[in-house]
């Protein structure tokens, strides 16, 4: 069980009153001044002859996000041409877009010729690619043959991942580069999300070895996937410390070849993750009894955080009294979300979905609030949207200088059906 009682970051009362009557809740909630600050620290990543970072959109795909972290001179990372035309229509100039897509869908060819840049993460793509554009330049996504992640959904290198090029396929991939002319200008990677900064920096070496078989390789990209600290006890990725053993790899890499690579990093939990909060209402309470558990029931859950549920990820969680009385004391609770669905469980045991983790918290009371910190990431951009028919929540941003503004409306009935076609 988990005893400890969580303290607040992105929302303190007051703002979660005042997000409240702005919006209603659930809300996802976004803390400007913290998504910049998370993007400082990207750029000052160490580096030896110069750094691109990518925001990985995919993590909060907001435009506004876009926005802020194209300001602080952020570059993106898609993972399909449907983010890439998002991007753009957010305002983001193409040749600051990186595609890495599992499929690429066709279209691709037009936003090439744009400026957005691909990475081929397939046999099929790089002969698609070479197709389209023969004799032009090219980047490859490879499998250097291990990953790492915060759960085994979330690894994308090693054997049991479709993602990229798998290693031993480069003689093949030589075979259909050579036929089209392309030239591979680019080499990328990356191992997984909330991986193992030490896997993280073997991945480096491994996939480093692989730029000596491309003479015109300039830019050397190791993807995202930095440990975000979430819970008290938690231990976050120190950029610093993992950066600088790459920094050294590719000095090292210049003194023997004379090339110097450009460095990329595509970070998108690391960016958002903290930034971010779900605003809810307890909108029920009840209980099995002595031998069962205590329940408060949410007025959200896997609609707008599929994490706990999908892969019994943990997130901080704040109650706090309608009444503003925090000296009820404590009691232990289950929290779950609204959904006719018996996974849709907020509080499971970390790694494991289906067991039932009780959190001690104030003494709840139905119309409090509860705050579901480190929301930021893969939250809103990955819920079980209109399951049982709940409408999108709005998302709100947190001004630097304190304002709260809505940058998406709850989404209505009306929207939700807009595309049914009456045929009975």
């Amino acid at each position: 069980m988990n005893t400890h009682l969580e303290t607040l970051r992105t929302l303190d009362p007051s703002t979660a009153g005042r997000i409240r009557d702005l919006v209603g809740t659930p809300a996802y909630v976004y803390d400007e001044k913290t998504l910049v600050a998370r993007a400082h620290e990207t750029l000052a990543f160490p580096n030896a002859f110069g750094l691109t970072v990518r925001y990985a959109m995919k993590a909060c795909p907001n435009g506004n996000i876009l926005r802020i972290f194209d300001r602080e001179g952020l570059h993106v990372d898609a993972s399909s041409v449907w983010e890439v035309e998002r991007a753009v229509r957010a305002g983001i100039e193409p040749d600051r877009i990186s595609l890495s897509t599992q499929e690429l869908a066709p279209g691709f060819e037009d936003w090439v010729r744009r400026g957005v840049k691909v990475n081929a993460c397939s046999l099929d793509q790089i002969d698609r690619y070479g197709r389209a554009f023969p004799g032009g330049e090219i980047g490859l996504r490879l499998n250097p043959g291990l990953g790492s992640g915060g759960t085994t959904k979330t690894n994308v290198g090693g054997p049991a991942s479709s993602f990229g090029i798998w290693h031993e396929t480069l003689d093949e991939a030589d075979v259909i580069l050579r036929k089209h002319g392309s030239v591979v200008v680019r080499i990328h990677s990356h191992i997984g999300s909330g991986s193992d900064p030490a896997v993280w920096i073997s991945a480096a070496s491994l996939t480093l070895a692989h730029v000596r078989r491309y003479e015109t390789v300039c830019s050397f990209n190791l993807g995202g996937g930095f440990k975000v600290a979430r819970m008290s006890g938690e231990t976050g990725t120190d950029l610093q410390l993992v950066g600088q053993p790459v920094r050294e790899l590719l000095e090292g890499f210049a003194r023997e070849t004379g090339r110097e690579l450009h460095f990329e990093i595509e970070p998108g939990t690391y960016l958002t993750a903290n930034a971010g909060a779900v605003l809810t209402t307890v909108q029920d309470i009840s209980t099995t009894g002595e031998e069962g558990y205590a329940f408060i029931k949410l007025d959200a859950g896997m609609t707008e955080l599929t994490r706990p549920s999908l892969y019994g990820s943990q997130h901080p969680m704040i109650l706090i009294p309608a009444d503003g009385d925090e000296r009820r004391g404590s009691a232990s609770y289950v929290a779950v979300g609204h959904c006719c669905e018996s996974g849709d469980m907020l509080t499971p045991r970390e790694g494991d979905p289906s067991v039932l983790d009780p959190r001690m918290m104030i003494r709840a009371q139905i119309g409090d609030l509860l705050v579901i910190e480190g929301a930021g990431a893969y939250c809103s951009a990955m819920a079980t949207k209109n399951y049982n028919s709940f409408p999108e929540a709005p998302e709100v941003l947190i001004r630097a200088n304190g304002e709260a503004a809505v940058i998406r409306r709850r989404q209505t009935l009306d929207q939700i059906i807009v595309n049914e076609e009456t045929v009975v």
